[in-house]
């Protein structure tokens, strides 16, 4: 019995100590300082410099034994090794801690970062004193990190005494939902999270929140905030809307769009000011609708051998704009055979930003080998899923007769029959 809890004693020690040098399970993270290269000046196109560089990181300030326990790799520079704490444990998350040996890694980037005041008027009133706090002489960086598969984006601003090697996260902004989708007309939330370091000065001093969308060059502002006066600026969107109850109890910035349109499609930023300091996270958000299509002239008229049938299949309300339209044919015995793309049009797009396209295949009985007919199918092939319309196509006075139509002439005949020799009898009674 005494050796038994003497194990359990080195197990629970070894266990403490395990967990104690790994920070709770938050990760070691791989990623590249970039900065400006020394004796360059402005411009608009300034060398930059990357080295590689790796964090360490805890929930809780780091002791002289938790320090002493880290082995750094020889191939990383001392002065880019950070043993950074992040109370909130916003880098934690599984989604960048990746399976030990995996090759997919998260993307982490590291910059100086210089304290500042915001010139946007919802979070200029966050630094109305025109000096400087005592507490912003300090080395100060900004840290952006990708996690795997697409769960999470988050941007961090850390704060470390001067020449120290150790930071503290002040300010974090994540989103958990970095690329959206959603159909049209639909609700969407693009999740946007911040968390104030509560031992920071610039904690309680106010906040303001933006989200600004951009598309291909093009920008505009859908919603601002200004926690300090507690209004909103005044913008030309509309359906945008947060929740102010979430903002404040657990600093849920998340956009709300009450009813998604094509011209939603984009990035949004979601950015956090405090005091001198501000953080942003990227999500990008795609609305995907699908096709209608529709076969015409519906229904199909009968074709005759020797003749052509010109049919048209219309694509209809999809977006985004990238659409494959097909033909197939199936015949009496199921078999199914592609009849190509047919005459593809250009796209044209609606007043509410959906676009249309159609294809028009001929249909010849001798040329595609149609027989007695089957069935017309249009396919169009689409992010937002597969769709396909059919229509029946018959052709008419082929030479063979197949088996069906050998009985029907037979009945027919019979039934003919039968009338004439009705028809004989009635005229020869009356005769008589």
């Amino acid at each position: 019995m005494p050796e038994i809890s003497t194990i359990y004693k080195i197990s629970v020690i070894a266990f403490t100590l395990f967990f104690g040098a790994s920070g709770s399970g938050c990760p070691v993270l791989e990623c590249w300082f970039v900065q400006e290269k020394p004796g360059h000046g402005g411009g608009f196109s300034v060398p930059m410099s990357q080295e590689k560089s790796l964090m360490f990181i805890r929930t809780e300030a780091y002791s002289e034994e938790s320090l002493s326990a880290l082995h750094p790799p020889a191939d990383i520079s001392p002065s880019r090794i950070y043993y950074m704490t992040d109370p909130a444990g916003t880098f934690c998350s599984a989604a960048l801690n990746p399976p030990k040996g995996s090759v997919n890694k998260p993307k982490c980037e590291i910059n100086p970062f210089m304290p500042h005041a915001s010139m946007v008027r919802w979070a200029s009133a966050l630094t109305d004193s025109a000096q400087s706090p005592v507490y912003l002489q300090a080395d100060w960086f900004s840290v952006a990190a990708q996690g795997l598969d697409e769960q999470l984006t988050l941007s961090n601003i850390m704060r470390a005494p001067s020449a120290s090697k150790e930071p503290q996260v002040i300010l974090s902004v994540s989103s958990k939902t970095p690329v959206v989708r959603s159909r049209l007309g639909e609700p969407v939330l693009l999740d946007c999270g911040f968390w104030v370091d509560a031992s920071s000065p610039v904690h309680g001093s106010g906040f303001s929140v933006e989200w600004r969308y951009q598309f291909r060059g093009e920008g505009r502002l859908v919603l601002a905030y200004d926690g300090k006066n507690d209004r909103f600026a005044e913008t030309s969107e509309t359906g945008a809307d947060i929740n102010i109850t979430g903002l404040y109890e657990k600093g849920n910035a998340s956009l709300i769009l009450e009813e998604s349109q094509v011209r939603h499609s984009g990035t949004y930023i979601c950015t956090v000011y405090l005091p001198h300091l501000l953080a942003q996270v990227a999500v990008d958000l795609e609305i995907v609708e699908p096709p209608s299509l529709s076969i015409y002239p519906s229904p199909l008229p009968l074709l005759v051998p020797g003749q052509a049938l010109v049919v048209q299949c219309e694509a209809s309300g999809f977006a985004p704009h990238t659409l494959d339209l097909s033909w197939e044919f199936s015949d009496a015995d199921g078999t199914s055979r592609s009849l190509g793309q047919g005459s593809v049009t250009g796209h044209r797009q609606a007043s509410d930003g959906t676009f249309s396209q159609s294809s028009r295949l001929e249909l010849d009985s001798g040329k595609l080998g149609l027989g007695r007919g089957g069935e017309v199918t249009c396919v169009a092939k689409h992010d937002g899923g597969t769709r396909r319309a059919a229509a029946t196509l018959s052709v008419i006075g082929v030479s063979a007769p197949s088996i069906e139509d050998s009985m029907a002439m037979v009945a027919v005949a019979l039934v003919l029959y039968g009338l004439i020799k009705f028809l004989s009898w009635t005229l020869s009674s009356s005769v008589v």
